[in-house]
């Protein structure tokens, strides 16, 4: 099992560059130690009303910052020079960047499908060269997340985002859509280069350099159906079986992963619901700009007027659009990410446990003498081997997931809450200057009168 028994590294502290801290969480706060129990854990994580008609307000004090913590040492990787142990005041020194670019359609007789130019440019010694440019369809993206989570089955793998958007029915080659999957397939090469162990995986390396035929090459050569189709109901098999007793840390873990999902899918839900309110908003708003404009022309005392309730309304809208701009593009990638990634965990969890079931079972075994001692003591030690080196990934990779999901969730809403401040202030200075252009008027009116 390739690279399992090494722990995530600590040579990076966050992920790569992006905006709104999509790409890019920093390492803003460290997190507690505190124990606590499950019904802790789920008051604490996000805190909001189960009801999604209901909003509450996140409490300073109710974070998710303050989850349990696991602080397992982590060692280097000796694959790179620049993935060394650093100190804290050093700056993060990154050998590998990648861009996701120019999707393009194919039309065969079979199928129709869209590509995406990915560009790699290194300094890293085990590339044969400095930059890549190969092209990648979505199933592609699949096979590589396939293989990092059969060569790091307790390693959180980054999300996907999904084959197909049902809600909406939005048309699967529109612009739009292709461009939202365009930055997810970017962002989810961008989390692997910067994940301290899936960074060196061999599979990602081929996925960044070969030629399309270099890759279909190299998928043949991993297991066959058959062998996969084997897997599969032998893991089906020991999940259904269950692990008789879980460790305490990874029972808190499970108990995290459950009301963060619950939680993320309600925030979820009611952030498109602000931006499809909002849109209805905005459609209603533009509407009142020429209205006004057509009533001056009738009116001839309150054309001036009208035509500068026309104008404050035109910038508003301008306002109203650049926000909404700023939740679709800053707000919702995020939220929705995490629902994904609570997903992903879900899935880590239970390959964890399918390792520990698969010594439970050897251990009946052996107690119960059902099979050769000697060749049971062997794969029971092996098998202790293989569940200490998964618990053991899972753990680190675990506190470097929560502190960048802390810092990403942190980030977007904080950024969300002051282009509303903006926002709002820009409205309002709007209103303000027609209403004392308007008062100056009359007064000017009133004083003539007077003369």
């Amino acid at each position: 099992m390739e690279g399992e028994c090494r722990a995530p590294q600590a040579r990076s502290s966050g992920l790569p560059a992006g905006g709104a801290g999509v790409e890019s969480p920093g390492g803003d706060a460290p997190l507690s130690g505190s124990s606590g129990s499950s019904a802790l854990l789920q008051a604490e994580v996000l805190d909001l009303d189960e009801d999604e008609d209901d909003l509450e307000v996140f409490s300073k004090d109710a974070s998710l910052m303050d989850m349990n913590s696991f602080s397992p040492m982590m060692p280097t990787s000796p694959l790179s020079m620049i993935n060394q142990v650093k100190f804290e005041d050093e700056p993060d020194l990154k050998d590998l960047f990648i861009t996701v670019d120019e999707p393009e359609s194919h039309v065969t007789t079979i199928e129709t499908f869209i590509t995406y130019r990915i560009i790699t440019k290194t300094s890293r010694g085990e590339f044969d060269s400095s930059e890549f440019e190969v092209r990648r369809r979505y199933q592609d993206f699949l096979w590589l997340k396939e293989r990092l989570e059969d060569a790091h089955p307790t390693l959180i793998i980054p999300p996907l985002p999904e084959k197909f958007i049902v809600k909406g029915m939005v048309e699967r080659f529109n612009d739009d859509f292709i461009e939202t999957r365009r930055k997810a397939l970017h962002k989810f090469l961008n989390r692997i280069a910067d994940h301290p162990t899936l960074t060196f995986n061999e599979d990602f390396k081929v996925f960044l350099t070969a030629q399309a035929w270099e890759l279909s090459s190299h998928k043949k050569q991993g297991p066959g159906l058959l062998s996969r189709m084997g897997q599969t109901v032998r893991a089906v098999a020991l999940s259904m079986r269950g692990v008789k007793s879980r460790p305490e840390e990874f029972m808190e873990m499970n108990n995290f992963i459950e009301t963060f999902s619950q939680k993320i899918n309600l925030i979820d839900k009611i952030s498109q619901r602000i931006y499809k309110e909002e849109r209805e908003y905005f459609d209603e708003m533009k509407e009142y700009g020429p209205i006004h404009i057509l009533w001056s022309a009738s009116e001839e005392d309150l054309a001036d007027t009208l035509k500068g309730v026309a104008s404050c309304i035109d910038k508003c809208c301008k306002a109203t659009e650049k926000r909404m701009s700023g939740l679709s593009e800053a707000l919702l990638p995020v939220v929705h990410e995490y629902v994904l990634y609570s997903e992903m965990l879900m899935g880590v969890m239970k390959r964890r446990d399918q390792i520990q079931a698969e010594l439970d079972s050897k251990v009946e075994a052996l107690t119960s003498k059902k099979a050769d001692t000697d060749l049971l003591t062997e794969e029971i030690g092996k098998l202790e081997d293989k569940v200490e080196c998964a618990n053991n990934a899972l753990k680190a990779d675990w506190e470097r997931w929560k502190q960048n999901m802390q810092n990403d969730i942190k980030s977007a809403f904080t950024d969300m809450a002051e282009e509303n401040i903006h926002y709002y202030e820009q409205c309002l200075a709007t209103w303000e200057s027609f209403l004392t252009s308007q008062t100056d008027l009359h007064l000017e009116e009133a004083s003539e009168d007077k003369s």
